[in-house]
Parts: C-alpha cells; sequence; structure tokens
C-alpha cells in the first residue's frame, strides 16, 4: 500500500493573515482542497493522513474535507510543536496499516506538483529507499556573514533546491524517525532524517511551477500558474 503524509500544521506567519495559509483561497477554494486534489486523482495513492494544527481539527473538517468529499483522506491527525513531530504523529497514525510500502511526505501549500512526478518518486523509492523531487540552482549561490558581508560563493553543480513529496520506504522511514530522535536530532525535512542513516536519497526532477506558497507574493504567483496549468492540462487531453 502507498499513503501520502500531507503535512498542513504549521501557523503560517510570514504570510501576515489571520486565516492560516492552508485554508487561504486559491482562485476561490483553499489551498490545501488544492493539494488533496491531485492525490485524490491518483490512483497509485490509497490513503492520505492530514495532519493540520491541533486547534483547526474541526475547522479543517468543516471547510476542507466535507465541502470537496475527500475519499482518501482517511486520517485527520493533530500536528506537533515542529514539522518533525507533526510528520512523525501521521506515521504513527498509519503504523498499523498492513502492508504499508511507501509513504509520501509533502507540503500542504504545495498544490502544484503532479501525479507522473509522484509515480517517478514511488519508483525510485521502491529502487534506492528514498526520493525526493529537486531542481538543480540556477543562480549564483554564496555563504553570508551576520554583517551581511561575503564568506563564500558555492559550488552552483552540487546545489539542488529539493521540493516536496518526498518518498520513502515504510520501514526506512520509521528506522530515520526512531533514530534522528534517539539522538535529539531535528532535520529540516524528511530526507535530512534518512540521510543520517547513511541510506541513499536519490532526487528526481522537479519543476519550477512546484510552488511553495508562504508569503502574499507566493499567493499571488499562484494565481498566475493556475490557469497556465489548467490551459497545458486541456492541451493535453486526446483530441483537444
Amino acid at each position: 500500500m502507498i499513503a501520502a503524509i500531507v503535512a498542513a500544521a504549521g501557523l503560517g506567519l510570514r504570510m501576515g493573515n489571520s486565516t492560516p495559509k492552508p485554508y487561504l483561497l486559491l482562485a476561490g477554494k483553499p489551498i490545501l482542497a488544492h493539494t488533496l486534489g491531485v492525490f485524490e486523482k491518483i490512483k497509485e495513492v490509497q490513503e492520505v493522513a492530514l495532519v493540520v494544527h491541533p486547534e483547526e481539527l474541526d475547522y479543517c473538517q468543516e471547510k476542507v474535507i466535507s465541502p470537496y468529499g475527500f475519499k482518501k483522506v482517511l486520517r485527520l491527525v493533530p500536528g506537533g510543536k515542529e514539522r518533525q513531530d507533526s510528520v512523525y504523529n501521521a506515521l504513527n497514525a498509519l503504523k498499523n496499516e498492513d502492508e504499508l510500502e511507501i509513504v509520501l511526505v509533502h507540503d500542504g501549500v504545495r498544490p502544484f506538483f503532479t501525479g507522473d512526478q509522484v509515480r517517478r518518486l514511488i519508483q525510485a523509492a521502491r529502487s534506492h529507499g528514498g526520493a525526493v523531487l529537486g531542481l538543480p540552482a540556477q543562480d549564483t549561490l554564496k555563504t553570508v556573514n551576520a554583517d551581511g558581508t561575503i564568506r563564500q560563493t558555492l559550488e552552483r553543480r552540487d546545489i539542488w533546491q529539493i521540493q516536496t513529496p518526498q518518498a520513502f520506504q515504510a520501514p526506512l522511514l520509521r528506522r530515520a524517525f526512531v533514530e534522528a530522535y534517539s539522538r535529539d536530532f531535528y532535520g529540516t525535512d524528511e530526507a535530512s532524517l534518512v540521510e543520517a542513516l547513511q541510506q541513499p536519497v536519490v532526487v528526481i526532477p522537479g519543476s519550477p511551477l512546484n510552488l511553495k506558497i508562504t508569503t502574499p507574493d507566493d499567493l499571488d504567483l499562484a494565481e498566475a500558474i493556475l490557469p497556465l496549468l489548467r490551459r497545458k492540462m486541456r492541451a493535453s487531453r486526446p483530441g483537444v
């Protein structure tokens, strides 16, 4: 079985809005509903465990899950203090699932991923243990001191910007979390926990359109991206 964990428990302080960012409207529909709608259409994914802030469980059910009739969202899980804690709560909610093979972890405010990307991630995770979406860095990257002066220019060819979804063999991901907590280690993403086990994680080419909506400018950009993606989808249909 393949399950997805959708992390939507963050406070979204950078958005500067009283409404938590997963519930902000994108083309008249909550961002989170767009994200869940993609998983709903991917036949390889049988179940979604959705993690939200503990105080938003009823709100999410009322504003997102019930109105849009998501059948794959079988578990609504309260989040923890950090993102890692939230994802681990969801992973524990899935622990009794029979034959759980692959777990995908995805940001709830990243609505423009595709079924093809998910299928490539699943295939790579089956072969290698873990796989993530990513893009090679396009700009020159530098490390900068606290006073704003440049410390070092990084070798761009070695730098990738990592996205979600990320996919892992379920036993490997569980082991990575247990080991991280035993060392009081908090990673920036799930891949970093697996990397700490010295296990390979491969990068699958992502898309510049796979935007994580964290600021008002991001939301404006998402409003521009959505019609473009809809036109591309219509053009790709047979007979169009």
